[in-house]
């Protein structure tokens, strides 16, 4: 694995991950009902440190290998997915809206999970830890429109 090709994927993860400090949880995520299940603050940092990593890791291994275009496109389709869904969900607080985002997101991670394994095994493996969080997300953000079945989305003419 080249390491410089694994500090560029590694580079777009952070871009990613960024969002989470453009759009933080802050009160109104605090105000809103949520399932007794969900994951305490603390997780988040580390599941996401580990998730990236390893995806990053995944997508050095897989460039340029022969046969890799499907899985180097489902790596940029699910992270633009994963950059897309942190803004509408925590910066236009759009439950009902980010859920078609999780979708694509979770079929995009499941798409580089099984292209990646088809290319070099230790890179489908590593994208298994990243598709059990997002499906976890996925009930986790359905659960929090049952919860809260009147939050509102933030206008963006009001910000």
């Amino acid at each position: 694995m080249d390491i410089w090709l694994f500090f560029l994927f590694f580079l777009a993860t952070f871009g990613a991950g960024a969002t989470g400090a453009l759009f933080p949880t802050g009160e109104w995520y605090k105000s809103l009902n949520k399932p007794t299940w969900v994951p305490p603050d603390w997780v988040f940092p580390i599941a996401w440190t580990s998730i990236y990593l390893l995806i990053a890791f995944a997508g050095a291994r897989v460039a340029g290998q022969d046969g890799s275009g499907y899985a180097m496109a489902f790596w940029g389709l699910q992270i633009a997915f994963n950059t897309l869904w942190t803004p509408v969900f925590f910066g236009l607080r759009g439950l009902r809206e980010s859920l078609p985002v999780m979708a694509m997101l979770w079929l995009s991670v499941l798409g580089a999970l099984v292209t990646h394994w088809q290319v070099d095994l230790y890179a489908g493996l590593a994208f298994v830890p990243y598709m059990i969080w997002v499906t976890i997300a996925s009930a986790l953000n359905l659960s929090m429109i049952r919860l809260n079945p009147d939050q509102e989305k933030l206008e963006l003419h009001k910000i």
